[in-house]
C-alpha cells in the first residue's frame, strides 16, 4: 500500500472515530455529571415534558423566564396545539410566536429577593439535569434565613420552595460541626405534608427537570435521531472506502 492509500483509509477511520465520539460525548458527560441521584430524565417522554411545562408555567413563571424559547416551539415539539399553550401556560399576555417572559417585574424581583430571578433557559445544561431535579427536592425549613426556605444543594439560596404545595414542608437533619469538620447532612424529615406522595412529588420533580433539559436545547431530540443516522452512513462509508481501495490498489505493489 502506497503512504497516500495509507493515508487516505487513516483519514476516514478518524473521521468513523470522531463521529462516534460525538455520538457517545452526551451519555458519558451525564455518566460523570456528578455524585447526585439519577433523575431518569427522558427527552423522548412526551407527557414528562407536557407535566413538565405544565409545572413550569405554573409555579415557576411567575419569577423566570426562558428568554431563548418561543410558545410557538414549546407547541410544536410537545404536541400542543396553539389553544392549548396559549390558555394553559401562557399567563404574560405575549404572543404565540414572542419569547417567554417572567410575569414578575425584575426591579420587584430584586427589591424582595436581592437580585432579579435568573432567566432558566440554560440551566439544565449549565448545571446538569440531575442538579435541577435533586435541587426542587432539597427545599427544607431554616428560620436563620431572611425567606425562612434554605437548600442542601444549593445552600443559601435566595429562592423559597415554589413547589411546597405539592411537596409538603420538610426539616433537614445535620450532624453538628466538629472543630475544623463543618456540619453534615443527614436526611430530611416530612414538617407538614403537601397534596403529593413523595414518590409523586419526585415525578414531578423529574418532568420539571426533564423540561427545563429540554428547553436547554430544544433540538437534542432531532440531533439524537439523526446521530444515528449519522454514525451508520459513516460505518457504510468506510466499508465501502475500504473496499473501493482495495480494488484501486490490488496491482500496485
Amino acid at each position: 500500500m502506497t503512504d497516500t492509500g495509507m493515508h487516505t483509509m487513516q483519514r476516514l477511520f478518524s473521521g468513523f472515530l470522531l463521529g462516534l465520539a460525538l455520538a457517545v460525548a452526551p451519555a458519558a458527560m451525564a455518566a460523570t455529571e456528578g455524585a447526585l441521584p439519577a433523575s431518569n430524565a427522558n427527552l423522548a417522554d412526551t407527557g414528562s415534558l407536557q407535566n413538565g411545562a405544565k409545572i413550569f408555567f405554573n409555579y415557576c413563571s411567575g419569577c423566570h423566564s426562558l428568554g431563548l424559547m418561543r410558545y410557538s416551539r414549546i407547541a410544536e415539539d410537545l404536541q400542543l396545539s396553539e389553544d392549548q399553550v396559549m390558555q394553559n401556560l401562557n399567563f404574560t399576555g405575549a404572543n404565540f410566536g414572542e419569547r417567554i417572559p417572567a410575569s414578575m417585574n425584575p426591579v420587584d424581583g430584586k427589591a424582595w429577593f436581592g437580585a432579579p430571578p435568573p432567566d432558566l433557559s440554560l440551566i439544565a445544561r449549565a448545571k446538569g439535569v440531575d442538579y435541577v431535579y435533586n435541587y426542587l427536592k432539597s427545599f427544607y425549613l431554616d428560620s436563620s434565613r431572611p425567606i425562612g426556605w434554605n437548600n442542601t444543594v444549593f445552600p443559601n439560596a435566595s429562592m423559597p420552595n415554589a413547589l411546597w404545595e405539592l411537596q409538603g414542608v420538610q426539616t433537614a437533619r445535620f450532624t453538628p460541626a466538629q472543630g475544623e469538620n463543618p456540619e453534615v447532612f443527614e436526611g430530611f424529615d416530612l414538617h407538614q405534608a403537601g397534596s403529593l406522595k413523595p414518590k409523586e412529588f419526585d415525578e414531578v420533580a423529574r418532568d420539571v427537570a426533564n423540561f427545563l433539559q429540554y428547553a436547554a436545547e430544544p433540538a437534542a431530540m432531532q440531533r439524537k435521531s439523526i446521530g444515528i443516522w449519522v454514525i451508520l452512513f459513516l460505518a457504510v462509508f468506510t466499508l465501502v472506502a475500504y473496499f473501493l481501495k482495495q480494488e484501486y490498489w490490488k496491482d500496485v505493489h
